[in-house]
């Protein structure tokens, strides 16, 4: 799905990535490490928001900055802070906006979001404005602006950070259930247990790559050493 080719991207005067390589096709994959080490960049990447002054991102082989412009909602991305990602002043016209892009009048669209509400129990939420709602609740309409969609490849940028207990064990579910491959970057690895792949970044390169316990371990295992020599840094 998802392949990335001696990608390099500098912002500044600083280098994020230098020659990244990495081809991404299983179905569930986890994004681990420090702030800063570049989880949200990749993500950037992959749909993309950021292109690399050298080598190349591609989706199904297509240019990132190019899929959904040529093919629309092949690409979904769920950002950290949903109040950059929100447009509309209610639920209803947010979730409507994707469905617009795949030949929906305005009106077949905003229905279309209701009925998906309704599916779901939250048809009080239609009407809604997003200022009413909390953070967590912004963040889950963003997550539902993607399952409208049905993108075939999901981004999901620290999309634990604003849930509560209920919220975090929702999204789990609703991320066993969907048929789209996943690319999760998070900072509370208990939920990456059963994924595919975990990808442990540190400064721009890939530390460690595979199975999802045995990352998790070596990354906990690398902080707890860390803070014991006292040597650990925090952005």
């Amino acid at each position: 799905m998802l392949s990335i080719t001696n990608a390099s991207l500098t912002r500044g005067s600083t280098a994020v990535f230098e020659g990244l390589t990495l081809h991404l096709t299983e179905a569930r994959i986890g994004l681990i490490g420090d702030n800063g080490a570049g989880k949200s960049s990749l993500l950037r990447m992959a749909c993309g928001l950021d292109v690399p002054q050298t080598g190349s991102v591609t989706v199904q082989g297509l240019p990132a900055n190019r899929i959904n412009t040529l093919h629309p909602n092949r690409v979904g991305m769920m950002f950290q802070n949903p109040d950059e990602q929100i447009i509309f002043p209610t639920v209803q016209e947010e979730l409507a906006l994707g469905l617009t892009s795949q030949s929906l009048s305005r009106r077949e669209a905003v229905v279309q979001a209701r009925d998906f509400l309704a599916s779901r129990g939250l048809q009080t939420w239609a009407e809604r404005a997003i200022s009413s709602l909390s953070h967590g609740q912004r963040q889950h309409v963003c997550w539902l602006a993607l399952l409208v969609t049905a993108p075939a490849l999901l981004l999901l940028d620290e999309p634990y950070a604003s849930l509560d207990l209920p919220g975090q064990a929702l999204l789990n579910r609703d991320m066993a259930q969907v048929s789209q491959q996943i690319l999760l970057s998070t900072h509370l690895l208990e939920h990456l247990h059963g994924f595919d792949r975990v990808i442990w970044l540190a400064q721009g390169r890939v530390h460690a790559d595979g199975p999802a316990d045995e990352v998790c371990a070596l990354y906990r295992a690398d902080v707890v050493s860390r803070i014991a020599a006292n040597t650990a840094s925090f952005t």
